[in-house]
């Protein structure tokens, strides 16, 4: 697989693969201060939180890399746009679905659940914080400049390219 020409891909892929790791000591540590709050309850609530966390805030990057598959065709931002606001429309529906059906369930510790997701957030945000102020990607990306400027070039055949010096009567 070639390389994509896209500078967001390489952050996308390693805050994502970051996450990942993240997601499971932080499910790990959620789950075992869940156990010691509220037993079996507390434990499955917090794996179930930050899962959860982890599931929605994945969903845009994901998008955006399955979306910049399509850089280059003439739709491009159409197609990019259409993903990622899929993509949206897909983790809110999924949100909503998931609260109602968890919403008053006997065996959901509604605090540690609630704790749980607020710490998959704030560590998501924290390693996109840290992997954009570490990546290295110039100001300006993704473009090519023009190798000649037209109007460089002086009036007349003499600059023509592929023409050599005009053959003039020397001016007295």
């Amino acid at each position: 697989m070639s390389p994509s020409p896209v500078s967001s891909t390489p952050i996308l892929r390693r805050t994502l693969i970051a996450s990942g790791v993240a997601t499971a000591v932080l499910a790990i540590i959620a789950s075992g201060v869940g156990y010691l709050v509220a037993q079996g309850e507390g434990l499955v609530s917090g794996l179930l939180g930050v899962l959860l966390a982890a599931l929605f805030l994945a969903i845009t990057g994901i998008s955006i890399l399955i979306a910049n598959r399509w850089y280059g065709d003439p739709i491009y931002v159409q197609l990019f746009f259409a993903i990622v606001l899929g993509g949206w429309l897909l983790k809110l529906g999924l949100f909503v679905v998931a609260m109602i059906l968890l919403a008053g369930q006997p065996w959901l510790h509604p605090m540690v659940f609630f704790l749980s997701i607020v710490a998959g957030v704030l560590m998501s945000l924290a390693i996109d914080v840290i992997v954009l102020t570490r990546m290295r990607l110039p100001n300006v990306s993704d473009i090519s400049l023009p190798t000649e400027v037209p109007e460089d070039r002086a009036p007349g055949r003499a600059n023509d390219i592929g023409e050599g010096p005009v053959d003039e009567a020397p001016r007295s």
